[in-house]
């Protein structure tokens, strides 16, 4: 399943560079390009799926957008981050909840779903949560574009899957962009990862394996 959706994403990020190749040969050269609008297509900032064309981003904002993603949350793996206790990973099992407000249980979900290569839903989530505490107008804007274009933008890698009405809600948040332009998107994939991800999570041999390994007592010194 992870497999087919890396190839539809290929195919659909090919088709779009064909037609962006096509149209900036035929294309004279537009001269200044407005601030706002240099990661994106010539008609639109955001970069959303409407846009007939695309420029090719620097690789500055390349580091940028990868700060960006590491920033979201440090423990995105258990063996990486504070071990919980057994009573902790007891309590993750009796909701989805539990998880999602433990900074470790969010870390090892997340190498859970770094296995079935969706672990772009969580570093969504945890994006979404950032850009809710900031205050900063400016800030603000630009975390917005960067989770645009890392999540919704249909030539990401890292596409989450969304329904045509969040989206059409996102396109509409965007016009004026607010720490919480991606809330009704957020809660989706909150739902998406409760349902689908999490009793995986829980039924794998990831989250026994755990278990087990904090039930063994201690070494002795």
């Amino acid at each position: 399943m992870g497999s087919e959706r890396v190839e539809m994403r290929k195919r659909q990020m090919q088709i779009h560079q064909e037609a962006a190749a096509s149209v900036l040969q035929t294309r004279p050269s537009m001269g200044n390009t407005p601030t706002n609008a240099s990661n994106a297509c010539c008609f639109c900032w955001c970069c959303c799926c409407s846009c007939s064309c695309l420029t090719v981003r620097s690789e500055d904002e390349t580091i940028q957008r990868s700060t960006f993603e590491h920033r979201t949350e440090d423990t995105s793996n258990c063996e990486e981050s504070r071990k919980p206790t057994l009573e902790d990973a007891h309590s993750w099992s009796t909701s989805f909840e539990r998880v999602m407000k433990s900074a470790i249980g969010r870390g090892c979900f997340r190498q859970f779903l770094r296995t079935e290569f969706s672990e772009e839903n969580m570093m969504f989530w945890l994006a979404c949560e950032e850009l809710k505490m900031e205050t900063n107008k400016t800030v603000v804007e630009e975390k917005v574009r960067q989770i645009y274009e890392d999540f919704i933008s249909i030539l990401s890698p890292k596409e989450v899957s969304l329904d045509s009405h969040v989206r059409d809600v996102i396109n509409r948040n965007m016009l004026e962009a607010t720490s919480h332009t991606f809330e009704e998107a957020q809660q989706q994939i909150y739902t998406l990862m409760q349902r689908d991800s999490y009793p995986r999570y829980i039924s794998s041999t990831a989250y026994t394996d755990l278990l087990k390994s904090l039930e063994q007592p201690p070494p002795e010194p």
